[in-house]
């Protein structure tokens, strides 16, 4: 009890606390009341079934079951709230109706503790929806101290390593991971009607391509070969393209040996999808009309309030290049630029820092991250990037230093990065080769030659456009959640020690 009723976090004995519960507990197991021997309970309704359905279920028996998470003696009557799934309810548990027996063991539960219980639904005096108790049972003896009540669950580094703590004080919490759950159902939904089949692809390869990134590294011992963890999954998914599977998606965890902070997790989640026969072009309209689907299913509006601004995913989203973001927020236009050499002068005149093996498309990117990024509020894609930061897309056909790329941004933050997709495998061999020049020079994000990728494409792959979409960018911007272990039940978070 009195853990429940300390409203203003008095000092109390924690240890203390702890014993009482395991003398509980050993108290109920030598009086043959085990919980933990209790193998099923067989729930009728939730929390919420009762509430929206009163009418039909006054006066008829339930059974529900959740955890305490209040509760009240009154002498020969007591109330408790009862948290379940989708919400809470209260019961009222009175020694008339359970018995003496039952009632004297219903006294000693403890907040924390998960029951099970069987009554009549029915309206207190003050109105409010409870069910009458003919029988409680305890399933589970809680043996720790839950956080107290009145402050609930507030160190943040507590809630992302006991997110199971975290999720029973914080109803949001719990409301954002059911959110994320029926945001990637959406995903699939509408993927599925647009004929895109999901498919499965390796997590250990020996060639992590597809993005510049950092992989992990292991080892196979049957095979005793050094393997790594996937940064992408689109070397694969291309393959499949070459095979004759024209729509494919896969949503899947990557792995990047990268830092962490409010946008980044080593391991995180991305789908991404290619269709035969389409461009970038086509992937800008199937972006933009899965985005609106999505929020609309979930969220019931494509107005989505994030921070302090409310972003509109119902007007057509914006479509720039990136050379006009540049010249649009940094005043600096590249198609001015002629070479390397007067890039990188214009780059130190503006205080930009690049890398001596950097080139004029490296700089032109280096120029847009820093002025043009953090305007990007509203949907805008930004188009054509420069070929030295995209080693796996097609050229633009009139403009071949540019390649027919873009990336959608909202809030400052790229959302997804898409191509229409290499298919020439000469060029492609030469952007390789142009990538294990720059890890040779120390760019330790650079790809290496995927020589069956390689054989994949000279068997011949059609015309295809290509996306990765960074699924928990998504769920943060639809549950309106700052940072990204706010979105995914088990960040990864630094050794105690």
């Amino acid at each position: 009890m009195a853990e429940a009723q300390n409203p203003r976090g008095q000092e109390q004995d924690i240890n203390q606390l702890l014993k009482v519960r395991r003398e509980k507990l050993a108290a109920l197991q030598a009086a043959g009341k085990d919980p933990f021997q209790i193998t099923k309970y067989d729930v009728t309704h939730h929390s919420t079934d009762i509430k929206e359905n009163f009418e039909e279920l006054e006066g008829k028996t339930v059974r529900i079951a959740g955890r305490v998470m209040s509760k009240r003696v009154m002498g020969k009557a007591s109330f408790c709230n009862i948290q379940d799934l989708p919400g809470n309810i209260q019961s009222y548990v009175a020694r008339d109706s359970i018995g003496e027996e039952s009632y004297a063991d219903f006294k000693k539960y403890d907040v924390g503790d998960i029951v099970g219980i069987e009554g009549e639904v029915f309206k207190t005096k003050t109105g409010e929806i409870s069910v009458h108790a003919a029988q409680v049972t305890l399933l589970s003896k809680s043996l720790q101290v839950l956080p107290e009540k009145f402050h609930g669950l507030t160190n943040t580094d507590i809630r992302y390593r006991q997110r199971y703590t975290d999720l029973i004080m914080n109803s949001e919490v719990k409301d954002t991971f059911v959110k994320r759950s029926k945001i990637i159902s959406a995903i699939r939904r509408y993927l599925e009607n647009q004929g895109f089949l999901e498919v499965e692809t390796p997590m250990l390869v020996s060639n992590a391509g597809g993005a510049a990134a950092r992989p992990f590294e292991t080892h196979y011992n049957a095979l005793d070969e050094d393997v790594k963890l996937r940064i992408s999954l689109e070397l694969y998914l291309k393959r499949l393209i070459v095979g004759g599977m024209e729509r494919v998606f896969e949503i899947g965890r990557v792995f990047r040996n990268e830092g962490l902070d409010t946008r980044h997790n080593p391991e995180f989640t991305l789908m991404e999808l290619y269709q035969a026969y389409t461009d970038y072009h086509g992937m800008m309209d199937l972006t933009e009309n899965m985005f609106r689907y999505v929020a609309q299913e979930v969220c019931g509006t494509t107005l989505i309030p994030y921070g302090e601004e409310m972003i509109d995913l119902g007007k057509p989203f914006e479509r720039i290049t990136m050379v006009e973001a540049v010249k649009k927020y940094a005043g600096v236009d590249f198609d001015q630029i002629p070479d390397t050499e007067a890039a990188k002068k214009i780059a130190d005149e503006k205080g930009v820092h690049y890398e001596a093996r950097h080139a004029k498309g490296d700089i032109l990117n280096l120029f847009f991250e820093e002025f043009a990024e953090g305007h990007l509020i509203q949907p805008v894609f930004v188009m054509d990037h420069p070929v030295e930061v995209s080693p796996l897309t097609k050229r633009k056909p009139d403009k071949p230093d540019y390649v027919e790329r873009f990336e959608l941004f909202i809030y400052g933050r790229e959302m997804c990065n898409a191509y229409s997709e290499l298919n020439d495998p000469i060029d492609q061999r030469e952007r390789f080769q142009a990538q294990e020049a720059a890890l040779a020079a120390g760019d330790e994000e650079a790809n290496t030659t995927d020589e069956d990728f390689m054989n994949a494409l000279e068997i011949g792959m059609p015309p295809t456009g290509g996306i990765g979409y960074g699924i928990d960018r998504l769920v943060m911007l639809l549950t309106n959640s700052p940072a990204i272990r706010d979105v995914l039940l088990f960040p990864t978070m630094k050794p105690l020690d």
